[in-house]
C-alpha cells in the first residue's frame, strides 16, 4: 500500500477512512481469491489491490489495481468496473458497515512512477552529484565547526 495519507483536498485522511480502506482491501482480496469471472479480460488475470481510498463520508471507494505479470491495466480496470456490482454485493455481506461504498477501480501507476524515479536516480549525471565528496573539501557545519578538521 502506498503511504499517501492525504486526500485530493490536501487534508489528511482520518483514521477511520484508512481503517475502512484496509478492511475493504482485505475483503476484496478474499473475494478475488474465491470468485471466478466470465469476462474474457479477467480470465487468468491475477490482480493485486495495492490500495483502497475511501471518501470522507465512506460512500465511495477507489481501488487501485495492478495486474501481475503485465497486461493491459486499463482493460483490466474497465472489466473490474463492469463487475463492481458483484463486488459491492459480496463486500456488503462481508463488511460490518452501515452501507457498502460504491467502488470504482483504477490502474495503479505508482509502481511505474517509482521505477521512473529509480531510473532517473541511477543516471550517470545524477550519480556524479551523489558521489562521495573529496576529502580535502571542507564543509562548515551550521555551528561553525569545520568537518574536514575531524
Amino acid at each position: 500500500m502506498t503511504s499517501n495519507t492525504k486526500g485530493r483536498s490536501g487534508t489528511p485522511r482520518s483514521q477511520r477512512q484508512l481503517r475502512v480502506g484496509e478492511e475493504i482491501r482485505h475483503a476484496m482480496s478474499e473475494v478475488l481469491r474465491r470468485a471466478s469471472f466470465n469476462d474474457p479480460h479477467l480470465e487468468g488475470v491475477v490482480v493485486t489491490i495495492s490500495e483502497v481510498r475511501v471518501s470522507p463520508d465512506l460512500k465511495n471507494a477507489t481501488a487501485f489495481i495492478v495486474p501481475l505479470g503485465g497486461g493491459d491495466m486499463t482493460e483490466v480496470a474497465r472489466a473490474f468496473n463492469k463487475a463492481n456490482g458483484f463486488f459491492r454485493k459480496e463486500l456488503g455481506q462481508m463488511l460490518r458497515l452501515r452501507s457498502c461504498p460504491r467502488i470504482s477501480f483504477e490502474p495503479d501507476v505508482s509502481f511505474d512512477e517509482a521505477a521512473k524515479i529509480n531510473s532517473i536516480l541511477h543516471r550517470e549525471t545524477v550519480q556524479q552529484d551523489l558521489g562521495p565528496r573529496d576529502e580535502d573539501e571542507s564543509v562548515e557545519s551550521p555551528d561553525g565547526h569545520n568537518e574536514a578538521d575531524d
